[in-house]
């Protein structure tokens, strides 16, 4: 029975199913050189694993810095540790999706010799059981279908993904390339499949292709594969995008802030501002998380 490796598993999960340097994670970078160190030129480094593990047990009910200790952990193939870190993010935050499905994924990669086990399966279950848009989950269980042997179930499951996923999304070209590598393997016809999949993107509005309306989360490990000035670009146009929706559809008070935030990272501080204000103005129940949002990344 021909099934994707764990090779196969790793090159789609590691181009981003988490996406870019902005999302889930709350903390301020500015907060990260407080336990980061200097080189020989006074040159800011980033905080070692050490320094990571050390802020999480600090304060081991902040899912944040655990999310942190994880992804860093993951990124250094040190996958037990970072089901570990994930583990006490999710105890930390169990109703957060992206929490299960990193730990789903780290459990993935830290199993010597089961491709998908349970433990991975029941995070991953949980984790679209809180979004059921969740890419990252929608792409394992994908995988856990075709290791069942239904590949042309798994299939359908990575097509209905691509037929959600915003044109241009990072992990698109893997996604298509995993869909086409299972069908010849199975001698499954794909190409037409996948023509229509990329098709109805352009032809359903973006608030009902189930995609998630703006950057997602964390794993700046998987942007840290990057280029800076890809980076720079993914965050920028991800960033637009949310912009884009918000202006058209309006949002919640967590989208709105989820964008003040991104403007923040890119060090677009009047946006920012701007920002908070069309927030409170929208949602002026929310005056008080908004504002406290505003003054945690220091957008005065």
């Amino acid at each position: 029975m021909a099934r994707i490796s764990k090779g196969g598993i790793a090159t789609l999960a590691g181009v981003a199913l988490v996406v870019a340097i902005v999302g889930y994670r709350t903390m301020d970078a500015r907060s990260d050189t407080q336990i980061a160190g200097t080189d020989a030129a006074g040159m800011s480094l980033p905080p070692t694993l050490e320094m990571l593990a050390a802020r999480a047990q600090a304060d081991p009910n902040d899912p944040v810095g655990w999310q942190e200790l994880g992804a860093a952990q993951f990124a250094a193939n040190r996958f037990a540790e970072a089901a570990d870190a994930y583990g006490k993010a999710v105890e930390a935050d169990p109703d957060s999706a992206v929490l299960w499905s990193s730990l789903g994924e780290a459990r993935v990669m830290a199993s010597a010799d089961d491709p998908m086990p349970d433990a991975a399966k029941q995070a991953f279950r949980r984790a679209v059981e809180l979004d059921s848009g969740d890419p990252r989950a929608r792409y394992f269980l994908g995988v856990a279908r075709d290791l069942t042997g239904d590949h042309d179930g798994a299939i359908g499951d990575w097509l209905a993904l691509l037929a959600d996923s915003p044109a241009g999304a990072p992990w698109e070209n893997d996604l298509v390339r995993t869909i086409t590598q299972v069908g010849a393997i199975n001698e499954i016809p794909v190409e037409d499949r996948i023509s229509r999949a990329s098709a109805a993107r352009d032809i359903l509005p973006a608030n009902i292709t189930g995609a998630r309306p703006g950057p997602t989360q964390e794993q700046m490990a998987a942007a840290a594969s990057l280029a800076p000035d890809e980076q720079q670009d993914m965050a920028e146009g991800m960033t637009a995008r949310l912009a884009a929706r918000l202006e058209s559809d309006g949002g919640s008070a967590q989208d709105w802030v989820m964008l003040m935030r991104s403007y923040d990272q890119l060090g677009r501080t009047g946006d920012a501002r701007r920002t908070r204000d069309r927030a409170l103005a929208a949602h002026p129940g929310e005056a008080a998380n908004i504002n406290a949002a505003a003054n945690a990344i220091g957008v005065e």
